[in-house]
């Protein structure tokens, strides 16, 4: 399974920016940080700087989700 995710995701950094994960998912950055703050998008923080592991977004893109109940 995690290699048909890698393949709709090629060659991107083992973390991503909010403003790389937002061009990714064409959504605007303002609505990138809305989905990371209501956990929609696992994230972690470096400082000040908001970064989003690719094996998170490569599990949304196969359909797992975030793992987080509601």
């Amino acid at each position: 399974m995690r290699s048909e995710a890698k393949a709709v995701l090629p060659d991107l950094p083992e973390f991503l920016t909010v403003g790389e994960v937002a061009a990714l998912l064409r959504l605007g950055r303002s609505t990138a940080y809305e989905l990371i703050r209501r956990g929609e998008i696992p994230s972690f923080r470096v400082g000040r700087h908001i970064r989003i592991p690719r094996r998170e977004l490569e599990r949304l893109a196969a359909g797992k989700g975030t793992g987080r109940d509601k």
